[in-house]
């Protein structure tokens, strides 16, 4: 039996590395592959419009080089899920919060902007992953009802899962005083991987078998993590950046270990 396969693909964007299930290019309208992406700012489309929070994208300069209009996604055009979804010939992936009458037949997009994996990660302000979790779930329901247990079978093992997760729990490790900060580092990185690898296997049982990951890139050297160096020198803020390298270490070496555990 084959098993589960993490090819892996580059691509620089935003000083970090995407680990990718690479799709066809050109597939035809009748033969696509959904996307489905769970994340945070990186990969949010507009989700956090939907609902009461301050973290917001929906005010300029956001969105004025492609979409002319600040659409909910950090950025002033489009994200990487908006850029796959265009090389394999796919519309433009949308929030699920969005209002309206959705087909998912392209996919639908999860990711919240500030969004943990740990769902104490900005709690109440954010859609975590869990909850992200909990919505993929919902679709899944829905379109097996539509489609009937084999071509929804199908579909869903077709389909690609993009995942970007992790930034907003080590800045908050370092932001905030609660009694899960106060854990080791080797130990809230193990609670992040844990709950990534956790909604790895859900997506898995419910048909997943083509995952792509974002690594954490230098989060330190962002200009909002600058602020937080005392003085104000203008130095990266190295602390978290050191998180996002055992976090790397920990992701990969985790999904070493599904590659063996899951099998299609």
């Amino acid at each position: 039996m084959a098993s589960l396969r993490f090819l892996l693909c580059f691509f620089l964007f935003c000083g970090s590395s995407l680990n990718l299930i690479c799709t066809s290019h050109g597939l035809p309208a009748n033969n696509h592959a959904a996307l489905f992406a769970f994340g945070d700012s990186l990969f949010d489309p507009g989700n956090n419009n939907y609902f009461n929070t301050t973290v917001r994208a929906n005010f300029y300069p956001y969105g004025e080089t492609f979409f002319k209009y600040p659409t909910g996604r950090f950025s002033d055009g489009r994200l990487i899920p908006d850029f796959i979804a265009e090389y394999a010939n796919l519309p433009l992936i949308p929030p699920y919060l969005q209002p309206g009458n959705h087909q998912y037949t392209y996919g639908v997009n999860f990711a919240s902007a500030g969004a943990g994996a740990l769902t104490e990660t900005a709690q109440g302000l954010v859609v975590d992953l869990k909850t992200q979790l909990s919505y993929f779930k919902k679709v899944e329901m829905l379109l097996r009802q539509k489609l009937g247990d084999a071509d929804a079978k199908a579909f869903f093992s077709k389909a690609v899962y993009l995942i970007n997760i992790g930034a907003g729990d080590y800045i908050s490790y370092l932001t905030t005083n609660s009694s899960i900060t106060q854990l080791s580092k080797e130990k809230y990185v193990g609670m992040v991987i844990g709950n990534v690898t956790n909604t790895i296997k859900e997506i898995y049982r419910k048909g997943g078998r083509k995952f792509g990951f974002l690594n954490l890139g230098e989060l330190g050297c962002a200009p909002a993590r600058k602020v937080l160096v005392p003085g104000n020198t203008g130095a990266c803020f190295e602390q978290v950046t050191e998180l996002a390298k055992l976090h790397n270490a920990a992701l990969s070496k985790a999904l070493e270990e599904l590659e063996t555990k899951l099998v299609c």
